[in-house]
């Protein structure tokens, strides 16, 4: 989390994750250049998926922002500016599979529910939700 003042708070994609998708996009890429047929067109799937989360991750890698007004989300279709008014819920939704826990931020606003994992977000998903309850009027 890097706070900008001390009533904005932003947490961003790690930058980490988002070599992690470049490097990604260039191992496909190179399975795709090398395959047959078939690897060619799953490669290059692949390498197309891969590279619209890295140009996402690198346009807008702000994913949360919140402020006194609310809160800034942004993603594949955009910024939404969403007022604490209009938010119904907050929570942490943690599911156990496998041996692995998986944490989503769940914000829930009317008709829309916006969802975060640690790698959206750069931290723990129980610390982003501490934070936005407490800043929450």
């Amino acid at each position: 989390m890097a706070g900008v003042e001390e009533s904005r708070h932003e947490w961003r994609v790690p930058r980490g994750i988002v070599a992690l998708k470049g490097a990604g996009m260039m191992l496909c890429g190179v399975l795709a250049i090398a395959g047959d047929g078939a690897q060619l067109f799953l490669a290059g799937v692949a390498t197309l998926g891969f590279g619209l989360l890295t140009g996402r991750d690198l346009v807008a890698p702000v994913r949360l922002a919140a402020a006194e007004d609310g809160l800034v989300v942004t993603g594949l279709s955009g910024r939404e500016r969403i007022s604490w008014n209009d938010v119904d819920r907050i929570r942490v939704d943690s599911h156990r599979r496998y041996g692995l826990t998986t944490e989503l931020l769940e914000i829930d606003a009317g008709e829309q529910i916006h969802l975060f994992s640690r790698f959206d977000l750069g931290e723990p998903v129980v610390d982003v939700a501490e934070t936005l309850m407490r800043m929450r009027p």
